[in-house]
């Protein structure tokens, strides 16, 4: 049987597998272990793109995106456009657990939050209001280089570092069982509405016992357009070792904005397989750093950029 194994995305994803790689090791279902360590970094209030205090979109609002998956059922669940709920994560596990359905958005998925016991409260910070108003396109000074907001009909958004990483968190049992987490504030200064591929089952996420684990990070839309999470899952079910299976995706996205005549925007994959192999690879100039945890071992590892 495999060793216990948990990775997650960026510095802060070493906080979600702190959290999550003691739980395993004491037996605690694959699948628990994630969410708490998804959890650990939604309630970190100093992380700007996940959670409570994340930056909001281009008209103040704060909404949540998750989705979580069993890779022994396939069962999953997904929220997008949550507002005033403190863990997305536990609400698209409860769709999982509770409902017929995958996806719940808006008002409908904060309706079902608070009939299933949760409580409203205000997701904003001072810190990260001051953020959203220092920073914001249309406020920020002409040099500063996310300044690319040139007003109301300008649909630019401005990318960087601190304002559009997810977290996903993927596990594995000794008892070679799957499981992953993905949970974000989507991009800052977003439309408001806009969805990126965090709660999307196959964009940001997909777990399979059978075949492997994957998750994303990076600029969604270019994520979903690829369905990228389960490309590289169906490359390891195809035989490819997790790492060549992310160095495709990551080439996909090359090839994908080729065809549309863009540069390639910053994404980023990561996987495991039940033999707890693990890869990442992400486009040129993402900087894409993820923690990996073993038993008695947690490191950090840059992934290659294609």
């Amino acid at each position: 049987m495999p060793d216990p194994l948990v990775i997650a995305t960026w510095p802060f994803g070493k906080t979600a597998v702190d959290t999550a790689l003691p739980l395993i090791v004491a037996g605690k279902p694959v699948l628990d272990a994630v969410m708490a360590g998804a959890q650990a970094v939604e309630n970190d209030a100093d992380v700007r793109s996940v959670g409570f205090g994340s930056l909001p979109d281009r008209i103040g609002r704060l909404t949540l995106d998750s989705c979580v998956m069993d890779g022994k059922t396939l069962s999953c669940g997904a929220v997008a456009g949550l507002e005033h709920i403190r863990s997305a994560s536990a609400v698209a596990r409860l769709v999982m657990e509770k409902t017929p359905h995958i996806l719940l958005v808006g008002e409908g998925a904060k309706w079902f939050a608070l009939q299933n016991g949760m409580q409203l409260e205000m997701p904003h910070t001072l810190e990260g209001i001051r953020d959203w108003f220092e920073k914001h396109p249309k406020n920020a000074k002409k040099d500063n280089k996310r300044a690319a907001f040139q007003g109301p009909d300008d649909l630019s958004l401005p990318i960087a570092e601190d304002n559009h990483d997810t977290v996903t968190v993927l596990g594995l049992g000794s008892d070679a069982r799957l499981g992953g987490v993905c949970t974000t504030s989507g991009l800052a200064y977003k439309l408001p509405g806009r969805v990126g591929d965090s709660p999307i089952i196959g964009a940001g996420l997909y777990v399979d016992d059978e075949a492997g684990a994957a998750g994303a990070t990076g600029v969604g839309e270019e994520i979903i357009r690829i369905g990228g999470s389960h490309f590289v899952v169906e490359q390891m079910r195809a035989g490819k070792t997790p790492q060549a299976a992310c160095e495709a995706a990551a080439k996909r996205i090359n090839t994908t904005a080729a065809r549309r005549g863009v540069h390639p925007a910053v994404c980023c994959f990561l996987a495991i397989n039940p033999k707890g192999e693990v890869g990442a690879a992400a486009t040129v100039g993402s900087n894409f750093t993820f923690a990996v945890g073993r038993p008695g071992k947690v490191e950090m590892v840059t992934a290659k950029e294609f």
